[in-house]
């Protein structure tokens, strides 16, 4: 018998196994962050972007646009009193382990997207304190702003819902749709505001398919209620990026289908040289989804054959090839353009 989203989810919540995990994890987070002009694909500015990344510590997304490095965190650079330097120079992150879209997911525990967006306003304040409105604007302007978000949310969501012992009704799930993409859409907005006008979105995936959930079924499938509760919101969030982006002159975008990709790797994983779909490479206990990924942790011997680094997040290679595929791959996972089409784009 086919389950529903919401018992998929509770029995989530019932297990206690998202909340640390999300909560604690410093390296999946959202940032915002410019990165260096020189770039292997001459940009004819730099990159700003938010989005989440996480992978065994390293970040191929970054690669893909051409530089080097990820830049520091925020708090790291301010507490360096380098962040101006840096900002202009290479770039500031803004990561928030824990955080959604929504100000209350895992509230008091990270930095929300909106707070986020005040402190990229800040910094750019400050920045053009340093070399003046018309430099900065320019700057933004040329620039590529890189925005995924929206998994933590439905782990929240499903919290809430078994908390109060109920089943989420459609019209539940349409209402927590429309906040979301309420919220997402003001984000767009206030960025646009602050100057940007080429953003990049990455969706979101396959929830259901990350070996903290599928340790929950006896046979390790996914679990389908939540893939299609994240599908039906990645279909309203590429309709409301349609919507919107006429209201904003000027404003170029893609979206990336973190979904359809994750699914189609599933569907062939050994074609792409991995030869675990379902399991985490740094973990214990079945899929490698019954423990932390710790100093103490089991490892695979082929990290580069996992899909999965831990039990929730993509390995090195996996997330590597997204950003390729996100950059310069099919067509059909990026819309209305790709990534490097976007960031190529004259202001």
């Amino acid at each position: 018998m086919e389950r529903s989203i919401m018992e998929d989810l509770q029995d989530m919540e019932k297990k206690s196994i998202m909340g640390k995990q999300w909560n604690n994890d410093n390296d999946y987070n959202r940032c915002l962050f410019a990165c260096p002009k020189r770039t292997k694909f001459k940009m004819p500015g730099k990159i700003w972007t938010i989005h989440r990344e996480k992978s065994n510590g390293k970040k191929p997304g970054a690669k893909n646009l051409g530089f080097e490095k990820s830049p520091l965190a925020y708090l790291v650079l301010k507490a360096r009193n380098y962040l101006i330097p840096s900002a202009i120079t290479r770039g500031v992150s803004y990561a928030s382990a824990g955080s959604g879209i929504l100000d209350s997911t895992n509230a008091g525990n990270n930095i929300p997207l909106s707070q986020q967006v005040r402190l990229f306003e800040s910094t750019k304040a400050e920045m053009e304190a340093k070399v003046g409105p018309r430099a900065v604007s320019k700057l933004l302007s040329s620039s590529f702003f890189l925005v995924g978000a929206g998994s933590n949310d439905f782990f929240a969501f499903a919290t809430a819902q078994a908390k109060q012992n109920r089943t989420a009704t459609q019209s539940d799930v349409t209402a927590f749709y429309g906040t979301l993409l309420s919220n997402y859409s003001a984000t767009i907005t206030e960025l646009y505001k602050l100057g940007a006008r080429k953003i990049g979105i990455i969706n979101v995936g396959p929830v259901g398919c990350v070996p903290r959930v599928r340790v929950l079924n006896a046979t390790g499938a996914c679990a389908d209620g939540m893939n299609q509760l994240a599908a039906g919101f990645d279909a309203a969030l590429k309709s409301a990026m349609a919507a919107l982006a006429p209201k904003l002159p000027g404003l170029a975008y893609s979206v990336a289908d973190s979904f359809g990709l994750t699914q189609a790797t599933f569907a062939d994983p050994m074609g792409l040289g991995f030869v675990s779909s379902d399991s985490a490479c740094c973990g214990s206990g079945r899929l490698g989804a019954q423990g932390e990924c710790t100093s103490t942790a089991m490892l695979c011997a082929a990290r580069d054959s996992y899909i999965f680094w831990d039990s929730v997040h993509p390995s090195q290679r996996a997330a590597m090839l997204s950003a390729q595929a996100y950059f310069d791959g099919p067509a059909q996972y990026t819309s209305p353009i790709s990534f490097k089409q976007l960031a190529n784009m004259m202001s």
